[in-house]
Parts: structure tokens; C-alpha cells; sequence
């Protein structure tokens, strides 16, 4: 991706609408406890951007605590998890794979927190089934 194309996307309900400007970081999958409780899923999956390239454009989200140093932000009507922020990396935005328009354009290979990963699933999973 160049510094000028934009990546999209939003919430389920479509309530919520954002615009990340220029390239966006490797996508991850995230196996915390707290990424698999928010998002309810096994895994969370990433991408990270700088802060100052991402921009709702639709909606105003609700932001939840899940630490003393960290938010997230969801759409208050259909409840789908769009970001993660936390004080510890303020220039970082760590926007939510699924909710992005094209999410088949990334792949995530790269897993992290996998000390939470859960027992049942396998330890490499595989990018096509």
C-alpha cells in the first residue's frame, strides 16, 4: 500500500464508519484473554496504524476501560469491537481485521500473547483451510 491510498471500514449495523490514511502495519492474531472476551471469538486479529491516520468518518463510538492504561472503542448499537489503544503505545491504533471493507487483502501469520492461546486449537493455524 502507498502513503496515499486509504483503507476503510465499519461496524456491523454500519452505525460506525472509519478511514485509515496510508499504509497499515502486519495483520496479528491476538490469543489473550481479554482480546477473546471483548471480541468473543478464539482470536482476535489486528492490523496496526499510526494514531493520526485513523479517523472515524460515521458514527461516534462508545469507549470501554479494559485496563487502567488501555480503551476500546465499539459501536454502541451493534456492539462490534473496532479498536484498541493503550497509553503504553499512544501513537498506535490496533484496528479490529474483520471490520475492515477488505479484509482478504491482509494476511495475518504472526501470533502473539500465546501463553492465553486456548488448548483446543492447533499450534500453527493454517492461512487457508
Amino acid at each position: 500500500m502507498n502513503q496515499d491510498e486509504t483503507t476503510e471500514g465499519g461496524c456491523l449495523c454500519g452505525a460506525l464508519r472509519y478511514r485509515i490514511g496510508g499504509p497499515v502495519g502486519p495483520a496479528v492474531h491476538c490469543h489473550c484473554e481479554m482480546c477473546r472476551h471483548s471480541g468473543g471469538g478464539a482470536v482476535a486479529t489486528w492490523i496496526s496504524v499510526a494514531s493520526d491516520r485513523f479517523a472515524f468518518t460515521k458514527g461516534e463510538p462508545r469507549v470501554y476501560h479494559s485496563s487502567a492504561q488501555a480503551e476500546r472503542r465499539f459501536c454502541p448499537r451493534c456492539g462490534a469491537q473496532i479498536t484498541f489503544w493503550s497509553e503504553r503505545h499512544p501513537d498506535i491504533m490496533d484496528v479490529t481485521v474483520g471490520t475492515l471493507d477488505r479484509p482478504e487483502s491482509l494476511r495475518a501469520d504472526h501470533h502473539i500473547w500465546t501463553e492465553g492461546r486456548l488448548s483446543g486449537l492447533p499450534r500453527a493455524m493454517p492461512a487457508e483451510a
